[in-house]
């Protein structure tokens, strides 16, 4: 599958951006679908995830209770809405996805094959 990703942008401390990702030419159906965000002189890491069948979700403690992960059935894309945003949110964000994903191994990025091209977000102070 190719994963499509859009939204990021420049935002203020405590701003909201919101970021998609969509896969090109199918569904993700019976896929997880998962963003990873890499910072400056960082490695990448993971941020939340979602099994497209039954919605279970998963998130970073960084981002719990400022980010949501959300399916969007109608277009077939998954989106990370992501408010009271803080410096250290900047990153380069990718969408990554892969099918039979199980939940002890959703937050590594060794368990997705399928990889977007990351979309910059930068929050300033």
């Amino acid at each position: 599958v190719q994963l499509q990703a859009s939204g990021g942008g420049s935002a203020q401390a405590g701003g909201s951006l919101r970021l998609s990702c969509a896969a090109s030419g199918r569904t993700f159906y019976g896929y997880t679908i998962a963003w990873f965000r890499q910072g400056p002189a960082k490695e990448r890491e993971f941020v939340a995830a979602i099994k497209w069948s039954g919605g279970t979700t998963r998130y970073a403690d960084s981002v719990k209770g400022r980010f949501t992960i959300s399916r969007d059935f109608a277009n077939s894309m998954v989106s990370l809405q992501m408010s009271s945003l803080r410096p250290e949110d900047t990153a380069i964000y990718y969408c990554a996805a892969d099918r039979n994903v199980i939940l002890s191994s959703i937050t590594m990025i060794g368990s997705y094959d399928h990889w977007g091209q990351g979309t910059l977000v930068t929050v300033s102070s």
